[in-house]
C-alpha cells in the first residue's frame, strides 16, 4: 500500500484514493459492455425495476474504486522515487469479504473513495510477506456510504 513495507504501515491509518464521477452515459456504457441488466441501461425499466432508478453496476463502482486505489498507489510511489527511495511492490490479493453495494449510484453522483488499515499479520509460509486487512469504503456526495468491502493484499517485509 503506498510504497510502504508492512513494518512501516501503521493499523488505523486512512488513505483517502480519490474520486469518480458517475455519468448516465458512462453508467449505460459499462452496463452494455459488463452488466447488461435492464436497470442499468434504461431509464423506463430502471423507474419499474427493483431500485426504481437508473444506477451504475456494483461492479462498477468497484471498478471506479480499483481505479482510484491504482492511481493513489503509483502517485505515492512516485513521490517516493523522487526522493530517493524505492518503494515496496504491492503483493497480490489473496481474496476480499463482506462486499457490500449499500445505496444505488446514480447518474451525477461522486463517489469517494478510501481505505483503512484494519490489521496486519505476519505470513508463516512467506517470512519476507505479511498480510495487511483493510476496510474499503465509497461515500456519495452527501456523505452516505454506498460501497465497502473488507481486502487483503500480500505486503513485503523489510528486506533483511
Amino acid at each position: 500500500m503506498i510504497g510502504l513495507y508492512l513494518e512501516e504501515i501503521e493499523i488505523g491509518r486512512i488513505v483517502e484514493l480519490g474520486h469518480h464521477h458517475f455519468t448516465r452515459e458512462a453508467i449505460i456504457a459499462f452496463a452494455r459492455q459488463y452488466d447488461p441488466q435492464p436497470f442499468h441501461l434504461d431509464d423506463e425499466a430502471a423507474r419499474n425495476g427493483p431500485l426504481g432508478v437508473l444506477s451504475a453496476s456494483g461492479w462498477h463502482t468497484a471498478a471506479a474504486w480499483m481505479k482510484c486505489y491504482v492511481a493513489t498507489n503509483q502517485a505515492a510511489e512516485a513521490n517516493m522515487r523522487e526522493q530517493g527511495r524505492a518503494p515496496a511492490a504491492i503483493g497480490p490479493s489473496p481474496g476480499l469479504t463482506n462486499l457490500r453495494w449499500l445505496k444505488p449510484v446514480t447518474p451525477g453522483d461522486t463517489i469517494t473513495y478510501r481505505s483503512t488499515v484494519t490489521g496486519k499479520r505476519d505470513l508463516n509460509s512467506r517470512p519476507q510477506w505479511g498480510l495487511l486487512f483493510s476496510l474499503n469504503e465509497g461515500f456519495n456526495q452527501k456523505g452516505e456510504l454506498v460501497f465497502s468491502f473488507e481486502g487483503k493484499v500480500l505486503t513485503p517485509k523489510k528486506p533483511g
